[in-house]
């Protein structure tokens, strides 16, 4: 049903139809991404964990499904991104991101007992702008624009929200309809784990998005946003000439900067 749903959305909005942008440049170099997160690369080789946060160098990351991803950080603060109606953590969170390309990306009726609601896109039509520290963890929004419902370009529609704890920055690209500008990138930073939509046709087609990945640069990929196992086995197909790839048996992983490996890797983690 959801599929159907989104296909009818597909068709409204035009499908392929190219979103405004700025002209693509070069990667901006390691002293231009200085302003934004450390990197935090060790000589570890790679491992994954278990979820079972209790260290202050921890973080916890469980892949719900669709988009959303529950971060847990040292403190126990637990941060939903693309909170919506349909796919919803068993724990409620503190803190909600959202965005607003379609009904699974968001909600209008979010749980009273949610602390913080954090929208990638502003009421007003505009772009969203957050950088805001809560408990400890710095969240902050890097905008970019998504396909309009009637057609054209919904200028800021989307946010890639940046979540810095634990000494690592994690980035979830959202419903990203467009390969990022250097613009983009310096405001990105230095980003150790990268979330990121595998679909192939409602974002990014899958080599648009291994050319983000590559400009982006993080430690760890892990896929999302792919309906189904043959379109993930699609995107892995094309992604591994170019990155490692590893696949974990649960969908709950504890993330620590001793453990970043040495050079990009792709984790799949089981989901919907």
């Amino acid at each position: 049903m959801l599929r159907t749903l989104f296909i009818a959305v597909w068709l409204v909005v035009g499908g392929a139809a190219a979103v405004a942008q700025a002209p693509r440049v070069a990667p901006p170099s390691s002293e231009q991404k200085a302003e934004g997160c450390p990197r935090l690369v060790s000589s570890a080789p790679p491992r994954v964990i278990p979820a079972a946060i209790g260290q202050e160098d921890e973080l916890g990351l469980t892949f719900v499904g669709h988009a959303t991803f529950v971060i847990e950080t040292p403190s126990g603060l637990r941060i939903a991104t693309d909170f919506n109606d349909y796919v919803r953590p068993a724990q409620l969170p503190h803190v909600i991101t959202m965005n607003r390309a379609h009904s699974t990306h968001y909600t209008d009726r979010p749980d009273a007992g949610i602390r913080h609601v954090l929208r990638g896109w502003a009421p007003d039509g505009g772009a969203a702008e957050h950088d805001v520290t809560i408990a400890d963890v710095r969240i902050r929004n890097v905008s970019t624009n998504i396909r309009g419902w009637g057609g054209g370009t919904d200028r800021g529609g989307n946010s890639i929200f940046v979540f810095e704890s634990a000494n690592l920055c994690v980035a979830h690209l959202g419903h990203l309809h467009h390969e990022l500008t250097v613009e983009h990138l310096k405001q990105l930073g230095r980003i150790d784990v990268a979330l990121v939509p595998v679909d192939g046709g409602y974002t990014l087609s899958k080599e648009q998005m291994i050319g983000v990945i590559k400009a982006m640069e993080p430690m760890i990929v892990i896929p999302m946003h792919f309906f189904s196992q043959s379109t993930l086995r699609g995107f892995l197909e094309l992604a591994k000439p170019h990155f490692a790839i590893e696949y974990s048996d649960v969908a709950s992983i504890t993330l620590a900067r001793s453990a970043l490996p040495r050079r990009t890797k792709v984790l799949v983690l089981p989901g919907r």
